[in-house]
């Protein structure tokens, strides 16, 4: 083996990670120094150093696209990298929480990724009230799969479309993402959980991993959340990466319209008469307060 390597990062783990090389061997590694920022999806260049018997992590080449969440200072915080598509999965139970799915939504579209929305579990009770609801994301142009991973037939327009992407499943804990992966990913060794008592969901994956897929392809596993917000930084702030004000919003009497209280607003007009859906509308609202609140917390000069 040469001294230095290209790899792509399959696990991180504080300040490990699990990389694999062009030859398909997975080695352990450490970065070089401490101020080297990866993620899983990543690709790197690695050194051999022989005399510790260590790899470690030189530089993170160039993104193609990656996944942020917001910090308490406005600031942005990787999650994933090079993603062609983010999966938003969604349960009966635990109770589905849709601003978080609007939210991983609009750090796709802002972000340059492809979106879907998956809802598992369709078996339990609920399940028909929870696609019902999951209409107006139609509407707006997102594909909504529904399967459960009790049913891997159920699973195959999903697989389908994650042939030959690099996709990650998000969403709130205990909605099932591991026991999808887990069968898009046949003898793989993902820890599968189910809810806790709360019904809340506990954290089964503690780190994100990346698995090939058996028909082509990647599928990223990520773990669990109880809340999310895109960084203020990935956002399109026209927009903020919601579709239907991103159609609506060349309407708009002012060009600069925030589609808050502005009179001429187009979106407030949808809105308004039912084309746009209300709660999508208030998500939207409450997307842009934090955005602003953010940018202040960011202070003077550093734009988001």
């Amino acid at each position: 083996m040469d001294d230095s390597f290209e790899a792509q990062v399959i696990a991180a783990f504080g300040r490990h990670a699990l990389v694999r090389g062009s030859d398909g061997e997975l080695r352990d590694a450490r970065p070089a120094g401490r101020k080297l920022e990866y993620v899983c999806g990543d690709r790197v260049t690695c050194r051999v150093d022989a005399a510790h018997d260590e790899i470690h992590m030189v530089t993170v080449l160039p993104r193609s696209t990656a996944l942020l969440r917001s910090t308490v200072r406005g600031g942005g915080e990787l999650v994933v990298s090079n993603l062609t598509l983010l999966l938003a999965v969604v349960a009966p139970a635990p109770a589905p929480d849709l601003f978080i799915v609007d939210r991983y939504l609009a750090a796709a579209a802002s972000g340059g990724m492809q979106a879907a929305i998956v809802i598992n579990k369709v078996d339990l009770p609920g399940s028909d009230e929870l696609s019902a609801a999951l209409e107006p994301y139609r509407r707006a142009g997102y594909q909504v799969y529904e399967c459960s991973a009790q049913r891997p037939d159920s699973l195959a327009p999903l697989a389908e479309r994650l042939r030959s992407a690099t996709s990650a499943l998000v969403g709130q804990s205990g909605v099932g993402k591991s026991s999808l992966a887990t069968q898009l990913v046949p003898g793989s060794d993902i820890a599968v959980g189910g809810l806790a008592r709360d019904d809340e969901g506990r954290h089964t994956t503690t780190a994100s991993r990346l698995y090939d897929l058996p028909g082509g392809g990647a599928l990223i596993d990520s773990p669990g959340v109880r809340d999310f917000a895109p960084a203020i930084s990935a956002l399109d702030p026209a927009s903020l990466g919601f579709l239907e004000v991103e159609r609506l919003a060349p309407g708009c009497r002012f060009q600069d319209c925030r589609h808050m209280r502005e009179p001429g607003c187009a979106v407030i007009k949808a809105m308004e008469s039912g084309e746009l859906d209300a709660r999508r509308y208030e998500s939207y609202r409450r997307l842009r307060r934090l955005f602003e609140d953010l940018t202040v917390a960011r202070g003077p000069g550093r734009r988001p």
